[in-house]
């Protein structure tokens, strides 16, 4: 497995292109791609995009803009290559000229017309959208055979509410029902009772209590 950034410096409607042509048993030798290359050990991509693209150009990219990743199954007939692509529109620094391939600014409405993998064709027309891009494009033998994308949306989609927790049932409010026995007795000792106006005393340990009849 390698993991690799690819990098597309923008300004003023031209794209910074490299024409692969100067590094001897490149396996993009002939074609014109993006800039960028593999993370080393402990970086992140975007360190990676900015170091690359420092290294390859001698620009260096101002908030380079993450537009999507894109998965190649054995590309090189040997390791699936998981790449980082970016975006940048700002930069410092002056051009050099490149160890890895010539470099030309190359006008936006003719980028399709470079020799390019027939994957970056597709792609190249991903990087203006909104939100990311997840794509994967399979090769055989150097050929385009098949290709998958989901493009997710920069605004994020509302959550939904939760659905309301059910509630126990309500219950009447408690009202106390006079039952005329209540006052035959003692509710202290269970003794006889007798009723004096609304009053109910015990003859046998005097205590005593107001009658229960509302």
């Amino acid at each position: 497995m390698k993991l690799a950034t690819l990098c597309y410096v923008k300004a003023h409607g031209r794209t910074l292109m490299m024409h692969r042509i100067k590094k001897a048993n490149d396996m993009h030798e002939g074609k014109w791609n993006g800039l960028g290359g593999k993370l080393m050990p402990g970086e992140t991509p975007e360190q990676c995009a900015i170091r690359e693209v420092e290294e390859e150009s001698g620009l260096r990219m101002v908030e380079p803009q993450l537009r999507g990743f894109l998965t190649f199954p054995a590309f090189d007939e040997i390791d699936d290559w998981y790449v980082f692509v970016f975006v940048a529109y700002g930069f410092t620094g002056e051009l050099i000229d490149s160890s890895e391939g010539v470099l030309a600014w190359v006008d936006d409405d003719r980028l399709l017309d470079l020799n390019l993998w027939e994957g970056d064709r597709v792609f190249l027309q991903w990087l203006e959208r909104d939100g990311i891009f997840s794509g994967q494009f399979i090769y055989e033998q150097g050929r385009l055979v098949d290709h998958h994308v989901i493009f997710y949306d920069s605004t994020p989609a509302p959550r939904q509410n939760p659905a309301p927790k059910p509630q126990p049932p309500t219950r009447a409010p408690y009202r106390p029902v006079y039952d005329p026995a209540d006052d035959t007795y003692c509710w202290t000792c269970g003794g006889a009772v007798v009723k004096r106006h609304c009053k109910i005393v015990c003859q046998v340990c005097g205590f005593t209590r107001d009658c229960s009849d509302p």
